[in-house]
């Protein structure tokens, strides 16, 4: 979500690469998109609240606890609501537009990856998180397109796990993923205590209060996101090291419960969930202002 001043500032490049960063370009710049986008962020936030809620219920046994407290289980509760499938198409058509908007800021910065120095560090950094963001929001819009025509399926990050296991090194593979996924959580940890997620979003028009706002939910939400992150890498290197694809049990839901199980696990998880919810909240706010130029 781009204005069009941020294409007009770009440098101009010529070819192949040039034609598909103009394409790109006009791609983010699409009034459309931007809208869709909007709204896909706006279903984001909508399913880290229900993720939010699960991880409640679960905490202290509200309602049962045999939903899983992932992105699935959210789905699967919003489809239970009034108008459930058509919630989950608008999720899915959200999703599929912050996938391509994403795409879209990869390509239109594949361009610097010829320059020098610096310019280069950042148009490399940032095109491997947009199309890890990409990925996804591409796969919640898979997600939420099965659920909506009822062919979704559990089995999850054990089945994969044991999958990748028997794969040629398939142990250091997970290992791996692991790690990077613990990394990623460190790095969503630091994002929030940092404030650094403030110099994505352009609050020049934003009244003072709305930027509190931000900067609190934000504090509270990209912690939360990397604490259960961390939590999920850890299991995969745990199941690593002991050979056991079964410690790598249910991705969220399973780092979720295994929170739980730890000494003062119910107020960990109510505190968890409630950065989830903050993040979901802050979701809502970051739907109102554009990406920084």
């Amino acid at each position: 979500m781009r204005g069009r001043a941020a294409f007009e500032e770009e440098p101009a490049m010529g070819g192949t690469t040039g034609r598909a960063a103009g394409a790109a370009g006009r791609a983010g710049d699409s009034d459309a998109l931007e809208h869709l986008a909007r709204i896909g962020l706006v279903a984001y936030g909508v399913v880290h609240l229900l993720i939010a809620w699960l991880a409640v219920q679960l905490a202290w046994g509200v309602g049962g606890s045999s939903a899983q407290a992932d992105q699935g289980g959210a789905l699967a509760t919003l489809a239970q609501q009034p108008f459930g499938t058509v919630l989950l198409w608008v999720v899915a058509l959200g999703m599929v537009a912050l996938a391509v908007w994403q795409a879209a800021e990869a390509l239109r910065w594949r361009g610097r990856l010829s320059a020098p120095g610096d310019a280069r560090k950042k148009a490399a950094v940032t095109i491997v998180k947009s199309v890890a963001k990409a990925v996804v929001y591409a796969v919640l819009a898979v997600l939420a397109v099965r659920t909506a025509t009822g062919t979704g399926q559990s089995g999850g990050q054990q089945q994969t796990a044991a999958g990748v296991f028997g794969l040629p090194a398939g142990r250091w593979l997970v290992l791996l993923i692991g790690l990077g996924i613990v990394g990623i959580g460190a790095y969503l940890v630091h994002k929030g205590v940092t404030k650094r997620f403030l110099k994505e979003i352009d609050l020049r028009e934003a009244p003072p209060e709305a930027t509190r706002l931000v900067t609190r939910l934000g504090q509270a939400g990209y912690p939360a996101k990397g604490v259960a992150f961390g939590v999920v890498g850890g299991l995969l290197v745990y199941a690593a090291a002991t050979f056991d694809p079964a410690q790598a049990t249910g991705g969220l839901d399973g780092a979720l419960r295994t929170i739980l199980g730890a000494p003062f696990g119910q107020v960990l998880l109510t505190l968890v969930a409630l950065g989830i919810a903050a993040f979901g909240a802050f979701c809502f706010v970051r739907a109102r202002y554009p990406e920084r130029t």
